[in-house]
């Protein structure tokens, strides 16, 4: 099968089953996601969940968390992997988007890059997911599975694997194909076992039969 085959395969099998893919973190506007996305890293969709319902309750807009001590902000996350680190990220990153962005979380993937906190991973899944720009998201789920299913080819590291997905998938389907690839690899082809036996796409997986 070549690549060709294998994307067209994937993209035609995810937008019927899952057309409208989106992220599993709540959020109700640009600076609750932006937030919820620092949070998430190294940390799981479920856990941030429970800890923004606070948090967006105290910190409504990003002047209110660029005011405040970080020590308060570390009382909200303190659940959540590395608080430490992550409430100044947190703060310092309000601080720059009141500043510089005038509260509006900004599209451009540099710009959003020189907030506290937000790598190309991160500022990928803002661009995409508010924006729908045309940017993948590679996190350890995309990583894993798209090299698994052959969509990409001994990708040493995340950007890598952004680069050759971004080369080969259709432009318009870039910024949801990112939640194909983490919601299978969440529910599905997880890391230790992946579920091959309910595994709908297994007819062009190039990993199908290893485990």
């Amino acid at each position: 099968m070549t690549i060709k085959e294998r994307y067209r395969l994937f993209v035609e099998y995810f937008s019927k089953a899952n057309p409208t893919a989106e992220t599993e973190l709540h959020y109700s506007n640009p600076f609750e996601l932006l937030v919820a996305v620092i949070l998430s890293a190294q940390c799981t969709d479920k856990r941030v969940n429970m800890v923004t319902k606070d948090f967006f309750r105290r910190f409504t807009n990003p002047t209110e968390l660029a005011d405040a001590d970080v020590e308060e902000v570390f009382e909200y996350i303190k659940s959540i992997s590395y608080p430490n680190n992550k409430a100044k990220h947190l703060v310092g990153m309000a601080k720059i988007l009141v500043d510089e962005f005038k509260s509006i979380v900004p599209a451009d993937v540099d710009d959003l890059q020189k907030m506290p906190g937000v790598g190309r991973k991160t500022a990928n899944v803002i661009a995409s997911v508010v924006y729908q720009k045309p940017v993948m998201a590679v996190d350890t789920h995309v990583f894993r599975v798209a090299e698994r299913l052959g969509l990409t080819t001994n990708a040493k590291t995340p950007l890598e694997a952004e680069k050759q997905l971004t080369k080969h998938l259709p432009e318009e389907v870039i910024h949801v194909a990112h939640h194909w690839l983490i919601l299978h690899g969440r529910y599905i082809c997880v890391a230790r076992k992946p579920k091959c036996g309910i595994c709908e796409i297994k007819h062009f997986c190039k990993s199908y039969g290893k485990f």
